[in-house]
């Protein structure tokens, strides 16, 4: 038994090169106070894909989600975002962008003052051709799809942390980004909630088939999202048959010392003979 075949909602415009890679690093390095932190590295993100990001603290893994869209420089090589180098790209061109591009921080990084529909409204804001009902609409569909439309009218310190998590989830995804970049998603989080909010990224990953980077600590993380699915109909995650594959490409990328040891999919990571590879899947 495969996947079943899931729906796509296309989001409203897409950026022109649908084959080519969303995101590009060639060659990039950069240093703080004197340290190396990324060393000449390499990888590309395809269309679709999710790649999962590793590596020990300190390694570099949220600096490659800031560069990602252009709020750190590197010293050296370059970054291509959805097609456009960006490495050379003033601040104020990046704007439209970062538009394309939405993110979950590992904090969550709401507002304490406003409200959840007005943290969820807060991209949608900025655009002066959506009416009020519009975005009200917008709010509380993406509120669905995480499953916290009753919490519309709550302020985040009424909400619990994977409540906030999930909040969070919804005003990255309520402008149909191009590109998901996820900062620890599941940081702080106890196993069973980290669980509901891997289980919401699978759906994000299945349904709309959102390009998306994810740095995590969590090994397992990566593991569930790389062996399941999400069965729209049962309206939850499902494990893979053995051997099997779900639609959408899962990949890995470690970091070690500032260079990619591995970039590959899950049977690659399996059965990488990396003795410091290895140690980490243990």
């Amino acid at each position: 038994m495969s996947s079943p075949p899931i729906p796509v909602e296309e989001p409203i415009s897409r950026t022109e090169g649908s084959q080519s890679p969303v995101i590009v690093f060639e060659d990039v390095s950069i240093a703080f106070q004197g340290k190396q932190v990324l060393d000449g590295i390499s990888f590309r993100l395809p269309r679709g894909e999710t790649k999962a990001i590793f590596g020990v603290a300190g390694s570099g893994k949220s600096t490659i989600l800031k560069m990602a869209i252009g709020l750190l420089k590197p010293d050296a090589g370059q970054i291509h975002l959805l097609g456009e180098e960006i490495t050379q790209k003033p601040e104020e061109e990046l704007f439209e962008l970062r538009s394309k591009v939405g993110i979950v921080f590992q904090e969550s990084a709401l507002f304490d003052s406003l409200t959840v529909r007005e943290n969820v409204a807060f991209r949608l804001m900025e655009k002066h051709d959506l009416s009020e009902e519009d975005i009200e609409a917008r709010v509380r569909e993406a509120l669905s799809f995480v499953e916290l439309e009753d919490t519309i009218d709550l302020y985040p310190s009424e909400l619990s942390g994977g409540m906030r998590r999930r909040v969070a989830i919804a005003r990255a995804i309520i402008t149909h980004p191009e590109v998901l970049l996820y900062d620890s998603p599941t940081g702080g989080l106890d196993p069973i909630t980290s669980t509901t909010i891997i289980e919401l990224i699978i759906k994000q990953r299945d349904v709309y088939k959102t390009s998306a980077l994810l740095v995590t600590h969590r090994l397992q993380d990566a593991f569930i999202m790389a062996t399941h699915y999400f069965d729209r109909k049962a309206n939850q995650m499902r494990p893979l048959p053995p051997g099997e594959h779900g639609e959408v490409p899962m990949s890995f990328l470690i970091l070690r010392d500032g260079k990619v040891i591995l970039d590959g999919d899950a049977a690659e990571l399996a059965h990488s003979k990396d003795e410091y590879i290895r140690e980490f899947i243990s």
